[in-house]
């Protein structure tokens, strides 16, 4: 093309959410990832404001992954005229379709709450987006299978690699100008059960890298140990263990830990609950693409017999209930049985969880274990902070249940984990763009790579141009 080749970061720019990365190539436009910003309200201020652009400029969108973060703008990209495809690998496709069905009826359903308690300072409140913005999104999903490049644009091509950190989750390797850039979108991690471990990469001449935990590592698996702890002291003291959880890949991580304490008693079988209208849709999607995931899971070389049995056997517990009514949420919602309740979302931020922690934060004998990243101003965060009361729709809650955390579930590489991965490049990319991460760990590995490998890098700020040629 030989013409202005720029990114600009609207989004993941010195924060961990809405990812958004347009790339402008030769009068062409795509969008790298189309997430949500979530947490502090400044940040989720942004989902409501205009764009630097008309969306209808915007020739296509290349999709590293289905989390919320990463697609949850799309239907509002939709709403204000986008028309183009969205690539994306198979299992993102379908995953995408679930969480933007979802998102968009939990943004209708807690706009009409709010208008019907009177809890809004907006008179009418509003969904971000509606569920026919998400369904008119779904429709432009385009699944392109990893490792095959494909025309996005006009001189423009992507591929998909495999990252590891959910099922369906890839780093998109565009080629344009002469040049490979490559948005790493969510790094996964190595030795970890359900996923695989991601794609060590050669070269690139522009990296954006996820910067999430680029201060710290995450704690040595245990093998169950102190999540059995955590069961058995809310079963002793009589009372229930709330997990908000991520309904993509978190669930089904939790759900293998659960089945695998049972096997090997090391806890009661208890009633477990997933109660997610989403969840029933995506445990399908990850039992039905077993080939996808980590070797152990797979089964490679089983018979089909084998095979099919350990499809239906997967990612389940020996009183495993998916709750999908609201009928038989508030039921659950209403025993004090001892049980394991696994609700979205996962930083406590919206979803069914949110009434489940209502009922359960004001009791001692309760446990929430959060097994997640809790991104700043988040409720997740907050409560792990030691809050005394967090405000759930409209109301103050006492907290008094036990709250645990749990750090080496992480989907999200560490710093050394980054480290490692970077290791896997035999030459530096001439830039590399920190993203997706606060400004402290951002900066600490921005320090850590300079020093280690003496790369080139930079931390874009929100809506930064940066030229590449």
């Amino acid at each position: 093309m030989g013409e202005l080749l720029q990114l600009t970061c609207l989004g993941a720019a010195r924060t961990v959410t809405g990812s958004k990365h347009l790339l402008e190539a030769g009068g062409e436009r795509i969008l790298v990832d189309c997430g949500l910003f979530q947490g502090l309200k400044a940040l989720r201020e942004r989902n409501w404001q205009a764009l630097p652009f008309r969306a209808q400029d915007i020739h296509s969108v290349v999709l590293t992954h289905a989390h919320l973060d990463h697609s949850g703008y799309l239907p509002r990209l939709v709403g204000q005229g986008f028309k183009g495809r969205i690539f994306c690998t198979p299992a993102t496709a379908n995953l995408t379709r679930i969480v933007l069905a979802d998102a968009a009826r939990i943004q209708e359903e807690d706009a009409e709450r709010a208008n019907r308690r009177g809890y809004t300072r907006h008179a009418p409140a509003l969904p971000l987006f509606t569920v026919n913005e998400a369904e008119r999104a779904m429709l432009l999903l385009q699944p392109v299978g990893f490792n095959r490049p494909m025309p996005v644009a006009k001189g423009i091509t992507a591929e998909f690699i495999s990252a590891g950190h959910l099922l369906g989750a890839a780093y998109a390797r565009v080629e344009v100008d002469g040049k490979t850039l490559l948005f790493g979108g969510d790094l996964g991690r190595f030795g970890r059960p359900v996923l695989p471990d991601p794609t060590m990469i050669q070269k690139a001449d522009i990296l954006l890298l996820e910067s999430t935990y680029g201060d710290r590592t995450h704690e040595a698996d245990d093998h169950g140990t102190r999540l059995a702890r955590i069961i058995n002291e809310a079963v002793k003291r009589g009372g229930k263990l709330i997990i908000p959880a991520f309904a993509l890949g978190r669930v089904e991580e939790l759900l293998y830990w659960v089945q695998l304490l049972e096997k090997s008693r090391a806890i009661p079988e208890l009633p477990v609950y997933v109660d997610s209208p989403m969840a029933t849709s995506v445990l399908a999607e990850y039992r039905g693409r077993l080939n996808e995931l980590d070797p152990e899971i797979a089964g490679h070389g089983e018979t089909a017999a084998t095979a099919t049995e350990r499809m239906m056997c997967a990612f389940s517990t020996a009183r495993l209930k998916v709750i999908a009514s609201i009928q038989d949420s508030r039921a659950v919602q209403d025993s004090t049985d001892p049980s394991i309740v696994i609700s979205s979302s996962g930083m406590a931020t919206g979803g069914r969880v949110l009434h489940h922690l209502t009922r359960a934060l004001p009791n001692a004998r309760n446990t929430v274990l959060f097994a997640g990243y809790q991104a700043v101003g988040t409720r997740g965060q907050q409560l792990l902070a030691g809050a005394k009361y967090t405000r759930i729709h409209g109301q103050d809650v006492a907290v008094e249940a036990k709250i645990e955390s749990i750090d080496s579930m992480s989907a999200h590489a560490d710093a050394n984990e980054i480290m490692r991965w970077l290791g896997g490049f035999t030459r530096p990319p001439a830039l590399t763009c920190l993203v997706h991460g606060e400004p402290g760990p951002m900066d600490t590995l921005k320090a850590r790579i300079e020093r280690e490998l003496s790369w080139k890098v930079v931390t874009p700020q929100h809506a930064q141009k940066i030229e590449l040629n």
